[in-house]
């Protein structure tokens, strides 16, 4: 619906090219209706025409084009005529390479302003429309050449239009991906005035001395980009891999999370729904006793070097003897610069007790630190050690901890590089509308949290960086939030 600014334009607009008389018969008009009810109807958007689904299903192979972009990046897709337009917008996100955490909108033609369907997003904000989930593609495309435009993120404004290139008599047994050209551009990065920047700087070899604004220099745009991310690269299976899973069934995953999926899509955003449909593998990895006692091998070297137990010093912490076999049997000695020997000056130590006594296995008691009677129980079964840690993710003490526990659990089950989890993770928590006090955004360490530190460990974060994907851990995140369908657990 137009607002009262949007009236006073387009009036202001019209009244400035009329002559005299043709004002006066004007104002006479709108005077005569008492309202500005001629203009708003004029400025009115019509709602889109919808044909009657037809009683025999077709496909339709399809070229989707992101409009502006030269050279052109498109996807060729095989698309069943009843598939719904809140699916096809799935379709797109995956095929293209988009994260779908920003608002879209399906429209009948190139204008703007040309009809379109609404969103339950649009509904929530009072709009009134035809549905989008309940328009099926073939009720609006028909024959070859027809078109259908979808914008995505109003902000950047990347507009893609979708073309038939062929009606097939017999709809495709599963959507994919025949063809195409050039690599999705990163989100959230300026437009398409942006994306071509972005792409000449690194088609030139990230030249230090032209890195494109906004950023500071060359390793804070490359850290920035999507990992290995190049312009000209697109690789057609690794868009039906996504494309499988964005259409596969969905995925029934503990209800807190489930609750924070649903809280993210009714605001458009399904970033957290792709991480989950990227668990769901064919086969699952099972964790065995060999898998379980590497991933809890620093908590084991604790629960052994304590014994039954340990006295902790006047202030609470580990003794410095204890601090450097502990430091030096977990790894980090070979890269923590000082001497690893008291507890509150090296935080890889402090963090693995912590998180140790957050997961239930030591307590502390009269000065003393020592194992749990579960700890004592499974000391010698990595595997029981590794379902009990399980039992108690993800660790929260607020209602922070709780939502980023189970976020953090998402990206890695995931199978999403280390190097990209803090970056997820801060993403999804922007979302859900959590901000560091005085800041639109969250900083690196207001995004961790006691679970995000359980899976670094369980990562090797105490040898050093933690890079890549590690099956295993995996594997463990998708057994807590119930996306896995290995027996592991």
């Amino acid at each position: 619906m137009p607002t009262s600014d949007d009236v006073r334009r387009l009036a202001e607009q019209l009244m400035a090219e009329l002559s005299p008389q043709q004002q006066q018969s004007f104002l006479g008009a709108i005077g005569a209706d008492r309202s500005m009810a001629l203009i708003e109807n004029a400025l009115r958007t019509p709602e889109p025409m919808v044909g009657a689904a037809p009683t025999r299903i077709r496909g339709f192979r399809v070229r989707l084009d992101l409009a502006g972009a030269k050279p052109p990046v498109w996807r060729r897709l095989e698309l069943p005529g009843d598939l719904a337009l809140d699916r096809l917008h799935v379709v797109i996100q995956a095929a293209m390479g988009w994260f779908d955490g920003h608002l879209h909108r399906f429209r009948t033609g190139s204008d703007p302003r040309s009809p379109y369907f609404v969103t339950p997003f649009d509904v929530e904000e009072g709009e009134d429309g035809v549905l989008e989930d309940g328009v099926r593609l073939d009720q609006v495309l028909t024959g070859t050449g027809d078109r259908l435009w979808y914008q995505y993120d109003f902000g950047d404004g990347w507009d893609h239009v979708l073309a038939v290139e062929a009606v097939l008599d017999q709809p495709p047994a599963e959507v994919r991906c025949t063809g195409g050209r050039m690599a999705c551009p990163p989100e959230d990065c300026g437009g398409i005035g942006g994306y071509t920047e972005l792409a000449a700087w690194v088609r030139g070899g990230c030249d230090p001395g032209s890195v494109p604004a906004p950023f500071e220099d060359a390793g804070h745009a490359r850290d920035w980009l999507p990992l290995d991310w190049h312009p000209d690269l697109f690789d057609v299976d690794e868009a039906n891999t996504a494309l499988a899973a964005a259409v596969a069934a969905p995925l029934r995953v503990a209800g807190e999370l489930a609750a924070l999926c649903e809280q993210l899509e009714r605001a458009g955003n399904r970033a957290l729904t792709q991480l989950l449909e990227r668990s769901a593998s064919p086969a699952g990895f099972e964790v065995t006793e060999a898998d379980a006692a590497r991933l809890i091998e620093p908590y084991l070297v604790l629960l052994d070097l304590i014994g039954d137990g340990v006295r902790l010093t006047s202030a609470g912490y580990l003794p410095p003897a204890l601090v450097e076999q502990l430091a030096e049997r977990t790894g980090v000695t070979g890269w923590w610069i000082g001497k690893a020997n008291r507890e509150d000056l090296t935080w890889p130590v402090a963090q693995l007790r912590d998180s140790a006594r957050a997961l239930g296995l030591v307590r502390v008691r009269k000065g003393r630190l020592a194992p749990t009677a579960l700890a004592r129980r499974s000391g010698n079964q990595p595997l029981a050690l590794w379902q009990h840690i399980l039992s108690r993710l993800p660790v929260s003490r607020t209602e922070f901890d709780r939502q980023a526990g189970w976020l953090a659990l998402a990206v890695v089950g995931s199978g999403i590089p280390a190097e990209e989890w803090t970056r997820e993770l801060r993403n999804l928590l922007l979302g859900l509308g959590w901000r560091t006090k005085g800041s639109p955004t969250l900083g690196t360490a207001a995004v961790a949290s006691p679970s995000l530190d359980v899976l670094e460990l369980l990562s090797g974060k105490t040898r050093g960086t933690i890079t890549g994907t590690d099956p295993a851990v995996a594997a463990t995140a998708r057994a807590v939030t119930g996306a896995d369908p290995s027996d592991a657990t």
